[in-house]
């Protein structure tokens, strides 16, 4: 259903550009990522867990286009395939969905031992550090599924969700803690939707280029630069937060261990302000982590993309390698 009204909001998007085209949303198709339910998501280690069905649909020219929540999508997309378009980003941040027994609580006021479900490494590590009382276990499934799974049964005491797809669902009254950066960070491109297309199709790749948001492509290609410095992936907690604010893109970047005793944080900033130049030729079809942004000045793409790297090289100089190697290997073991 999600993945439905993302794509429902694309196709929207490019329906009042171009009035006289016609968008048929020709598919709905399951992809691994949907299928394995009883495995966390760290475990199964497909790198294109909810992609691959997608790209071959796309690869074989049966549609045109693909509508991905850009957090998961691989730092390296296949050969022949690219991010046309990064839509303007909903609010980032995670979000605690409390069991209704527990409505009007925040993590802090829950009893010892409740047990928290979320998918994710990245923020079991972190909140297992910041509540020690609580017990995080993993919770798979759609939205729907997740959200029945907390309110009919007793297992869990809350779910930890994206806030963005809360919000897309029309389920923002739901939230009952919407977690700060200080509390927890996001993952990369979290909040963030992409249209992946195919990279020498020119005439679809300048069709949606016209929905770049640019604030969230250049913030989007850091948090990407670094997390594929680091190598990261859903089997090691990496998160990220990131600022645009008066032209200077400020990168705050993590890697913590699986219980998240160990971590090590750190922020860099960089200048993204550069106006867009006549650049034609070899330039058009430029890549950065994936994304392909005619529309947005090259040097801006460039430091952005320069910054991710900095500033994952700088943690890697700290440790950071040792820190997601144990983290992968406790996590392979598990």
């Amino acid at each position: 259903q999600l993945a439905r009204i993302q794509t429902d909001s694309v196709v929207e998007m490019l329906c009042d550009l171009y009035p006289d085209l016609r968008f048929e949303i020709a598919v709905a198709m399951s992809t691994t990522g949907d299928k394995i339910l009883d495995t966390a998501l760290s475990k199964i280690g497909e790198k294109s867990l909810f992609t691959k069905e997608l790209e071959n649909a796309l690869e074989r020219k049966e549609v045109d286009l693909v509508v991905h929540s850009l957090k998961d999508l691989p730092t390296s997309l296949p050969l022949g395939f690219t991010i046309g378009a990064v839509c303007k980003r909903e609010n980032p941040l995670d979000a605690v969905v409390f069991h209704p027994k527990n409505c009007g609580k925040t993590l802090s006021l829950l009893p010892e031992k409740s047990v928290i479900g979320t998918s994710s490494l990245r923020r079991a590590a972190q909140l297992k550090m910041k509540f020690p009382q609580l017990e995080f276990r993993d919770i798979r499934g759609n939205l729907n599924t997740r959200l029945k799974k907390l309110d009919e049964k007793e297992d869990f005491s809350a779910v930890i969700l994206a806030a963005a797809g809360l919000k897309r669902m029309g389920w923002e009254h739901r939230i009952g803690q919407l977690l700060s950066p200080e509390d927890c960070l996001y993952a990369v491109g979290q909040g963030a939707l992409a249209v992946e297309v195919r990279a020498k199709d020119q005439e679809i790749l300048n069709m949606v280029s016209a929905l770049h948001d640019t604030d969230t492509v250049l913030c989007c290609i850091a948090e990407r630069a670094f997390m594929k410095r680091l190598e990261g992936g859903c089997s090691v907690p990496v998160a990220v937060n990131s600022v645009l604010k008066d032209g200077q893109l400020y990168l705050t970047g993590a890697v913590y261990s699986l219980d998240g005793s160990d971590s090590l944080k750190e922020t860099m900033q960089t200048s993204v302000n550069y106006s867009q130049q006549n650049e034609d030729g070899p330039n058009d079809d430029v890549q950065h982590v994936g994304i392909t942004a005619k529309n947005i000045p090259h040097q801006a793409q460039e430091a952005a993309e320069n910054l991710g790297v900095e500033l994952a090289s700088l943690l890697l100089s700290k440790g950071a390698k040792h820190i997601l190697s144990v983290a992968r290997q406790l996590n392979d073991a598990r």
